[in-house]
């Protein structure tokens, strides 16, 4: 007997007839013998319609709120799916974040786990039942309900899996795994059998959609085996696993993008000691996550700043912006949301020189003008106009033979 974790996008239980194909899978893994935990998102479509209704109601909605507000997709989810599976004579029962409970700090709508209690959902399992919980979502020490940001029903699944020490968990979407690149941009692209979770993580950070970041991140520090899947056929999808010697060899595994990028230049601020700080600071505080960062070499005494945040992030993050360039001095702060970010990753980099080289001079024989890099041991980023996003991406594809 093993322990299965499932998680179920919301493309998988977006109608009546989904999530009655969900409990199908459900129940055949259930009848093989094993102890199932199913973490499902909310119906597709219906987040971003809960998101628009807190917007109408407020230009920069309340935290707190909000979450009150967009956490209640799930719980319609896990109620249908186990209304259904005990319709069909299984034992089944729904968790929300809160009853379970999964434990999380408490910033609003980007809330981390920080331990989860799994007695209630042990005992549930000793009795036979079927366990299906709320992903998404959790609650703070004051008693908020909480959410984890898009894509955080992956996060908590893997959570889940890992404080239950699940021999497998799988993550069901509507793609049968990761690809090389995306399908929709690039006809050519390939499915990978097994990828690195190091891999995966620069992949999600980097704006492949397959996995959220965070459950990446929690996969490798519990060395959880995740299996990614389509809910709409039987295939073999990808495991997200350890690293080992046959990963090592090759040179780039994938190509993502990500248009959901903003940049922000704060020009002609003084080049003293510290000037980084002052304008990081205000944002890091008000918990908004910059991505890239780049610095002119000093001019008379005056350097420009620029910077990546989300699009999210983008009206709230001028804000803070244009108060510090006010308390600095700088000249002015300009803002371009018609970027993108272009990037490619693999092992490989770790022992091959010239990949950088590379990737430019393919990029340069396109007429792709780069206005900003980032590196890792492991990733090249480029910030690239976004209307030449889809070229990049089949550019770079192409260069580092990644096709089928």
């Amino acid at each position: 007997m093993a322990l299965v974790v499932q998680k179920y996008g919301g493309t998988s239980v977006g109608t009546a007839d989904r999530i009655k194909n969900v409990a199908k899978r459900i129940i055949k893994t259930y009848e093989a013998g094993n102890d199932v935990i199913v973490v499902v998102s909310a119906m597709s479509g219906e987040t971003n319609k809960l998101v628009a209704l807190a917007n109408e109601m407020s230009e920069i909605p309340d935290g707190r709120e909000y979450d009150v507000v967009v956490a209640t997709g799930e719980q319609v989810t896990i109620g249908l799916l186990a209304m259904h599976l005990k319709s069909l004579g299984y034992k089944a029962k729904s968790y929300q974040g809160w009853q379970v409970p999964i434990i999380t700090d408490s910033v609003a709508s980007k809330a981390r786990i920080e331990s989860i209690d799994d007695k209630n959902i042990r005992a549930d399992l000793k009795d036979g039942a079927i366990v299906i919980v709320a992903g998404f979502q959790g609650i703070d020490a004051a008693g908020n309900v909480t959410t984890l940001g898009r894509g955080g029903s992956d996060t908590s699944a893997v959570a889940i899996a890992a404080a239950l020490t699940a021999d497998v968990c799988e993550i069901y979407t509507d793609v049968d795994g990761v690809y090389t690149t995306d399908p929709n941009i690039c006809k050519e692209a390939r499915k990978v059998e097994k990828i690195s979770y190091d891999e995966m993580l620069e992949l999600a950070s980097l704006g492949a959609k397959v996995l959220q970041i965070r459950s990446v991140e929690f996969a490798k520090k519990y060395n959880v085996d995740v299996h990614v899947r389509s809910s709409l056929n039987e295939n073999t999808g990808t495991m997200v696993t350890r690293e080992d010697k046959e990963m090592e060899g090759i040179l780039v595994s994938g190509v993502a993008y990500d248009k959901n990028e903003a940049k922000i230049a704060v020009m002609g601020v003084p080049d003293k000691p510290g000037i980084a700080a002052k304008i990081l600071t205000p944002l890091s505080d008000a918990a908004i996550s910059v991505d890239m960062i780049v610095q002119n070499v000093s001019q008379a005494g005056m350097t420009d700043f620029t910077f990546t945040v989300t699009k999210a992030d983008l009206k709230q993050a001028l804000l803070i912006t244009n108060e510090v360039a006010k308390a600095t001095q700088a000249k002015e702060v300009l803002s371009d949301e018609n970027i993108s970010k272009v990037s490619i990753v693999g092992l490989g980099m770790r022992s091959h020189a010239g990949v950088a080289t590379q990737m430019f001079v393919a990029l340069a024989a396109n007429g792709i003008n780069i206005q900003m890099i980032s590196t890792s041991e492991i990733k090249i980023s480029v910030v690239v106009d976004e209307k030449y996003t889809e070229l990049a991406v089949r550019v770079l594809h192409d260069t580092f033979g990644l096709k089928d």
